[in-house]
């Protein structure tokens, strides 16, 4: 059945407070506008989860949203330190699991195989080991090697922003591919945001491109600009200047409040947001097409 909803609706329902919630997307297609939506909703005590947080988790605890981060690593990309939730962590105000890359994604595809833990080869992390009591090992019943182990993380909700999807939540994702699989297959509940809602036929037509399929979705929502301040492939760029901007602001916390009101409290929705970004940003970010070559798939008689 269809799926479409509001983002504001979506959140509403599938949002809820003290609940673990994965934003999903690797560089591009972080979504952004859902995690604007979740602050603009003042939902508490969350505990947010991802690999490379971005300033989009920085924001949700400057903002209150949330009582632990799960993570590896944690920086403002190509700039420096997320400086609220640094700050936050080492007041001993925001609880925190830090993990390798390979085991956050490790412990998600345990999550959506349905498996309890899953085992690791050692990846140089020997020092969060130590640090992470969620790091445990086990022995190989067949070679007798100790591996290292990590488990499942099975968020109540993830959101997942992908270039195009259908009524019912079936969404297309090209360029960099991160862990929005994962994701959604480990969560309860999966929130779909997209740049693009198309009909069946458009999606039919390109299968392999499919990365959620609508069965596991919740709802599927039409947000165009979400990715903003990062990108969406083939949509609009990254905008590194807002990023910079973020440093300086999140360095002083009058600065940040006001910038909450400005660009989240102080707007409706999305739309808003993409007025306020304006026209000049939107040029400055606007991308040529690049189409890919054709496939063919065939058809049988």
């Amino acid at each position: 059945m269809p799926k479409l909803a509001s983002l504001s609706s979506a959140i509403s329902a599938h949002v809820h407070d003290s609940d673990l919630v994965y934003a999903a997307g690797f560089t591009h297609l972080i979504p952004f506008a859902a995690g604007h939506e979740i602050i603009r909703q003042r939902k508490k005590d969350l505990t947010l989860a991802r690999a490379t947080p971005d300033i989009i988790y920085d924001q949700m605890v400057a903002a209150g949203c949330a009582r632990k981060i799960i993570f590896s690593y944690s920086g403002n990309p190509g700039v420096g330190s997320l400086r609220i939730i640094r700050a936050e962590m080492e007041a001993g105000r925001l609880a925190y699991e830090e993990y390798s890359h390979f085991a956050m994604i490790t412990r998600l595809a345990a999550g959506a195989a349905g498996l309890p833990f899953l085992p690791m080869k050692s990846v140089g992390a020997d020092d969060l080991m130590k640090a992470n009591p969620q790091y445990r090992t086990v022995t190989d019943p067949y070679s007798g090697e100790v591996l290292n182990t990590v488990p499942a993380l099975t968020p109540d909700v993830a959101v997942i922003h992908a270039q195009r999807a259908d009524a019912e939540g079936n969404a297309q994702i090209w360029g960099i591919v991160g862990e929005q699989k994962e994701a959604a297959f480990a969560a309860r509940r999966v929130i779909v945001t997209a740049e693009e809602i198309v009909d069946e036929a458009v999606i039919r037509a390109d299968p392999n491109r499919t990365i959620i399929p609508g069965i596991i979705v919740s709802a599927v929502c039409h947000v165009p600009y979400c990715a903003h301040p990062s990108y969406a492939q083939g949509y609009y760029d990254r905008d590194n200047p807002f990023y910079l901007e973020w440093d300086k602001v999140s360095s002083e916390a009058g600065a940040v409040q006001k910038w909450l009101d400005k660009w989240v409290y102080g707007l409706p929705d999305r739309a808003a947001y993409c007025d306020r970004l304006g026209e000049a940003a939107r040029r400055r970010l606007a991308v040529r097409p690049r189409w890919s070559g054709r496939v063919n798939y065939g058809e049988f008689e």
